[in-house]
């Protein structure tokens, strides 16, 4: 019998190799994104501490100036650090948007490969069977033929 082959196969594979490769950019780019999201988690924990620490040293018995004013510097820088991290994240978002879209892409591409590949075996399918009957229909003709010259 013979055996299905599929003419862009090749296709397929550096489709599916593509795909693979986006994937593995894709979960990079997460992952980094994660890592300045988990830094910008941080500069906000350490504010909202520097921000508890300002309230206590208002609320406290004796008032410790130089205290307070390391305190407010301590807040503002948090405050500048915040806002570079915030830039930082948007990029990281930007970058993961945008590979995001190409692996959306891929995976269309790949599907699109699969799908002519699966049409392409059916129509193999329906070749072989027509061949089949056809040698049949031949197999059964010569078989009657030969009954009628033997009788």
């Amino acid at each position: 019998m013979a055996r299905f082959v599929y003419r862009m196969q090749s296709v397929l594979n550096i489709k599916q190799k593509t795909e693979g490769q986006i994937k593995m950019e894709f979960a990079s780019a997460q992952s980094e994104l994660n890592k300045q999201l988990d830094i910008l988690d941080n500069y906000v924990r350490r504010k909202e501490q520097y921000l508890l620490e300002a309230e206590e040293l208002r609320n406290a018995e004796t008032l410790d100036l130089q205290e307070i004013l390391d305190n407010q510097y301590a807040t503002a820088q948090m405050d500048v650090m915040i806002n570079s991290q915030s830039r930082v994240v948007a990029q990281h978002e930007e970058i993961v948007e945008k590979i995001r879209i190409r692996l959306t892409k891929a995976i269309q591409e790949r599907k699109m490969q699969e799908n002519l590949r699966e049409r392409a075996f059916a129509d193999w399918i329906e070749e072989q069977k027509q061949e089949e009957a056809k040698e049949n229909d031949q197999r059964t003709s010569f078989t009657y033929g030969l009954k009628q010259r033997e009788e």
